[in-house]
């Protein structure tokens, strides 16, 4: 597989590029690396000069307090670029941290410019996903303060499914999800005591299981109903034939 080969996938869900502009993402500079489990890809604070593609893994967005609590603020998978907007904002707000062993392209400031002016339609595309990325940030902030821990955590596992499936990352209602109770517990704003209870109630629900770092979910329209899950603000409209 190329290592453009998932980005353009990902932009072609909502954007219709031509082979020319498939092309240019080709072409794109880039340097390979893999990366260890709950490695620091960008840190808050930090001037970066180029951005990741996220290939293979999984990978965060989060803050964390002055007391030490951290707050996962998105979850990112194969084909996206989540640190998009250091392009324009120079100084990073937050960290990138991986959740899994991950490999990562990174691709520099002045690449990514280039192909933007040459190519309008990839402008367009990248513009749409940093307005995906503020959607689901809203539905984030909704998720953590206004929902019950169960509808939390049905709603996260909902999200992850969809996006994975688009992607055609999982099987069926089955994917992987590499994250410790811990990470589940930064990103729900909850105890990881507080998630075990959870897990064990949708477990008793007949809603999920947990086998490793894979989940399945038995029940997806009625997990999808527990968690107030609407994919809406996903904006997937796939284009792909």
């Amino acid at each position: 597989m190329h290592p453009t080969e998932r980005l353009s996938r990902k932009l072609q869900i909502t954007t219709a590029l031509d082979a020319e502009d498939v092309r240019a993402l080709d072409r794109l500079p880039i340097n390979v690396r893999e990366v260890a489990a709950h490695s620091a890809i960008v840190r808050e604070g930090e001037r970066p000069s180029q951005c990741c593609l996220l290939i293979e893994g999984f990978l965060c967005r989060s803050k964390t307090t002055d007391a030490g609590k951290r707050q996962i603020l998105s979850i990112h998978i194969s084909g996206e670029i989540p640190d998009l907007q250091s392009l324009h904002l120079h100084v990073m707000d937050h960290d990138m941290t991986t959740l899994s062993r991950c490999t990562v392209a990174f691709i520099g400031h002045e690449a990514l410019r280039s192909v933007t002016r040459e190519r309008p339609i990839v402008a367009e595309a990248l513009w749409r996903e940093t307005l995906i990325d503020a959607a689901v940030f809203r539905e984030w902030i909704v998720n953590v303060g206004r929902r019950s821990a169960v509808s939390r955590l049905a709603h996260l596992l909902a999200e992850i499914g969809t996006r994975l499936q688009v992607m055609r990352l999982a099987e069926g209602d089955r994917f992987e999800l590499p994250m410790t109770q811990l990470d589940i517990a930064d990103a729900l704003g909850l105890t990881p005591v507080h998630v075990n209870r959870v897990v064990q109630e949708l477990r008793r629900a007949g809603l999920l299981e947990l086998r490793k770092h894979t989940v399945f979910l038995p029940d997806l329209p009625r997990l999808k109903e527990l968690g107030d899950f609407d994919d809406l603000y996903l904006h997937q409209s796939e284009t792909l034939s």
